[in-house]
């Protein structure tokens, strides 16, 4: 009722005077009709007074309360504040405000009346009262507005910070952001003429020299082919507006259809030089962990992804391979059982890999060995079948089977997965103190960081085929065609029967198996379907659509082998004129589940990070929980979107 003061009183005193008007002017003709008229227009004028007194006293009261709760003052000095000041009512109406207020705030008109939040910039009186305070900006200005309550009124505190605030921006935009960078793939380059190298390493230096005069940043060569650039961060905002347009000068270099690449690992908001440049360097191992032609900014221990769109190129070298096999070996020495684990939902290039190198474990090194598998779940239930039909022992057990066996020093060996939220099981994970990781898929923030040996190589076409290079360097004899057809058979799934991912590498590895006893025709039988699946793979490629060079598909079968189906429908989608990736969304044990596939020219890996998934630049998926079919898919179809537009703009 008081705050409707500022609206009711000027149309009682206009009507208080209309009817006095009236009053008057029919004096002469019903004296009766003056007399109602005159006691209407005393009465409204009554009312004006009343209310304009009891707002009087309510002001007062608020004021007066309001200087009260800052201790030490009188009411009178509030309006001697050298800041801005403002009472006002429960509702938010403004009653009372000093000088400073009306000159910093309104351009000298008097503000009583108005609502409060109109100062507030966007924010509620009633939400931030009492509260800590909160940063506004008025006409220009930047304050700290602080609210407190105080009886039957809420006074306002305005403390302008302009320039503070202002030097805080600045001091955080000119923070130093160290980045290392390296020429990813100049090998390649080294394999031509030695003038041809010279030119192109000189090119991409001349670029990122350019790239760093630029943005008048410290440019500093640290060893052959790294380098590194300490930028300001404001310049980095630009540059992650721009998403790093230097990745695509750099592909334009290219001799003899090599196309050269880099990789940057940034680090931001650190203070310190030093801390600086050693988080750049573990976002480098990261970026070149995904692949190379990337880059990776680390802020407040979580990553940014720009690029990543061309294929990671074959590391021509063994020497790596050769090392980790000498330090797998040195581990399996001292430890006293060996247990082998790879990701739920377990496939052919999981069990195979598995396979080959529990054949070693057990019979070359002499030490316990089983595989940690869900044969429910598996999607490699044929090579289950075939490797328990033909070895005398039986080599897979579940997990309960194994956290029982678990000792101080057992080895837990991983295989085609580094994520430690996609392990068969978790439990044996964090059991087991000694840890060694094969993987060959693009690396993930949340990867498994405390290996003893962490042998990742997103070139390989397979975990089987990393597997075997290593079997290779260790005592192999007992390697027979039983463990060799293990390791093909994932080989062949994941190159799509050597069309994908397949290097020079490959049909080493391959060329080695099939002396160790491989049958292709034993392999290509593992492949074979059931009539029921095989059914299921047809709906869902029917039902398909092309999306923006992608087919998409929604399958609408439950059955329990659904997540085969439809792995094995993506797959047969590629094969469709046009299409560049494909997509399946099905539901398997109440979660949505998305199957994503492609040839190389879209890396699906980056469309599955932002849905939650994650995997290879051919091969990748995600797991949706507590979604719809519905909602999946559309959330699929915008994430096409935004990654075909990101793409297409640079």
């Amino acid at each position: 009722m008081k705050r409707r003061h500022w609206t009711l009183t000027p149309w009682f005193i206009i009507f208080a005077l209309v009817m006095l008007i009236m009053a008057f002017a029919s004096y002469n003709y019903n004296i009766v009709l003056c007399y109602v008229e005159f006691a209407i227009s005393v009465a409204a004028f009554a009312v004006v007074f009343v209310l304009s007194f009891r707002f009087r006293n309510y002001i007062n009261s608020s004021v007066k309360s309001a200087a009260e709760r800052i201790k030490g003052f009188n009411p009178d000095y509030l309006e001697k504040y050298k800041f801005p000041v403002v009472v006002s009512g429960l509702k938010g109406d403004i009653l009372w405000c000093n000088a400073r207020f009306r000159k910093s705030m309104c351009q000298g008109r008097s503000p009583e009346g108005e609502n409060i939040n109109a100062y507030l910039s966007g924010f509620d009186i009633d939400e931030i009262k009492d509260g800590e305070g909160e940063d506004i900006a008025v006409d220009g200005k930047e304050y700290t507005v602080f609210c407190m309550s105080a009886g039957e009124s809420v006074i306002s505190l305005f403390i302008e910070n302009t320039y503070y605030k202002s030097m805080v921006r600045e001091y955080h935009s000119n923070l130093p952001c160290v980045s290392i960078i390296t020429f990813d793939n100049a090998e390649d380059f080294s394999n031509d003429s030695d003038e041809a190298y010279s030119e192109v390493r000189l090119t991409v230096e001349t670029a990122l020299q350019k790239w760093a005069s630029e943005y008048d940043s410290l440019y500093k060569k640290i060893s052959t082919n790294r380098y590194m650039i300490i930028f300001r961060e404001s310049d980095v905002e630009k540059m992650i507006a721009q998403k790093f347009p230097i990745l695509k000068e750099i592909r334009s270099i290219s001799v003899n259809n090599n196309i050269a690449t880099i990789s940057v690992g940034l680090c931001r908001g650190i203070k310190n030089l030093k801390s600086s440049e050693m988080n750049a360097r573990k976002a480098l191992e990261m970026a070149l962990g995904r692949g190379g032609d990337q880059v990776a900014v680390i802020k407040d221990n979580s990553y940014e992804f720009f690029g990543g769109t061309a294929a990671a190129a074959e590391k021509a070298s063994k020497v790596r391979m050769r090392v980790i096999a000498n330090a797998i070996s040195r581990a399996v020495t001292d430890c006293d059982k060996v247990f082998i684990m790879g990701h739920r939902f377990s496939d052919l290039d999981c069990v195979g890999s598995a396979v080959g190198l529990q054949c070693i474990m057990e019979k070359s090194f002499r030490r316990y060995c089983k595989i940690v598998i869900d044969k429910e779940t598996s999607m490699a239930k044929q090579l289950i079948s075939y490797i328990e039909s033909h070895v005398d022992s039986n080599i897979f057990i579940t997990a309960d089977e194994a956290l029982r066996g678990v000792t101080q020093k057992s080895l837990l060996i991983i295989v085609d997965t580094h994520l430690k939220s996609s392990l068969e099981s978790a439990q044996l994970y964090e059991k087991c103190k000694k840890i060694v990781v094969i993987d060959h898929h693009r690396k993930s923030v949340n990867y498994i960081d405390n290996a003893l040996v962490f042998c990742h190589e997103p070139s390989a076409s397979s975990s089987a085929e990393m597997c075997s290079e290593i079997i290779s360097y260790l005592e192999d004899r007992p390697l027979g065609y039983v463990q060799a057809d293990a390791l093909l058979a994932g080989i062949m799934l994941d190159t799509k029967n050597f069309v994908l991912k397949t290097g020079v590498r490959t049909f080493e590895a391959a060329a080695y198996l099939r002396r160790k006893g491989a049958n292709t025709l034993t392999v290509k039988e593992m492949f074979s379907d059931s009539i029921d699946t095989y059914r299921e793979k047809v709906d869902i490629v029917c039902n398909a659509h092309i999306y923006r060079g992608c087919a998409v598909s929604v399958s609408k079968s439950e059955a329990d082998d659904i997540r085969l189906a439809a792995a094995q429908a993506a797959d047969e989608m590629l094969t469709l004129q046009g299409v560049r990736a494909s997509f399946v969304v099905f539901e398997n044990d109440g979660k949505i589940n998305i199957s994503a596939r492609s040839y190389g020219k879209l890396n699906v890996q980056i469309i599955m990070e932002q849905l939650g998934g994650g995997g290879h630049q051919t091969m990748a998926a995600a797991q949706l929980e507590g979604a719809t079919k519905d909602f999946a898919y559309r959330k699929l179809l915008s994430v096409i979107d935004s990654v075909l537009d990101d793409i297409e703009s640079t």
